[in-house]
């Protein structure tokens, strides 16, 4: 922590993607709070490139059902390609996959268990709400992508800050056109991801999952910038 922690630092580091929800729903006002948050995220020229679709109730459910259904008939249609590569990036999505299923009880031959935590992304983990985050066809993609990480950053901190919690979700892009024929969202926005949302169980043992974040000196390259990476 720095020498003068500030609030924002207390949110930003003590932030966490919970894996088990409550079902109580948020109230109105802390909904429109976090959407007027997050729409304060910067942009590319101010495009403002997202379009963003909340559910929740009855709409949730049946999306919810809707899914798991699509992945029982294996009908994936994402929008994206993705993928880790072999190398560092690839070591970290396997550990933390390896510590979700450990702290679930689930050995890596329990190919029904390993199934099972999937499915619980498409039931967005008993989270009461989801939000999931559209864009379209700027450019390659690249700039838009990157704004809407910025707003999505912006979502979970808002929420943070609530005391509320959210998890970002690639998972739910694989359905890209499952989720746009039931909310009715044209075909030329793309699903970049979605976020379930809500407070966090915290009898939950999946929430006491924490993944790592490597070193600054891992990730960071100063150039005439002295003392920064002095301490450990």
């Amino acid at each position: 922590m720095p020498d003068t922690a500030s609030p924002f630092t207390e949110i930003a580091r003590s932030r966490r993607s919970p894996r088990r929800f409550l079902p109580t729903s948020l109230s109105p006002l802390d909904i429109r709070g976090v959407l007027e948050d997050a729409q304060t995220a910067p942009s590319n020229s101010n495009t403002q490139p997202w379009t963003v679709h909340v559910v929740s109730g009855a709409a949730r459910e049946s999306l919810g059902n809707e899914l798991l259904r699509a992945e029982e008939e294996g009908g994936t249609s994402p929008d994206f390609t993705d993928g880790y590569g072999e190398g560092i990036y690839l070591e970290r999505a396997q550990a933390l996959g390896a510590s979700n299923y450990r702290i679930r009880g689930v050995e890596r031959s329990d190919r029904d268990g390993r199934r099972a935590a999937v499915r619980e992304n498409l039931e967005f983990y008993g989270a009461p709400h989801a939000a999931f985050l559209f864009m379209p066809a700027l450019g390659d993609g690249v700039r838009t992508a990157g704004d809407i990480g910025m707003y999505a950053q912006n979502f979970l901190l808002s929420l943070a800050a609530r005391g509320l919690a959210g998890i970002p979700q690639t998972v739910l892009g694989v359905y890209a056109d499952i989720v746009r024929e039931f909310l009715s969202v044209p075909a030329e926005l793309k699903l970049l991801f979605g976020i379930s949302f809500g407070m966090a169980d915290p009898a939950a043992p999946v929430n006491t999952l924490r993944t790592e974040r490597v070193p600054l000196q891992r990730s960071v390259v100063l150039h005439d910038t002295p003392g920064v990476l002095d301490r450990p």
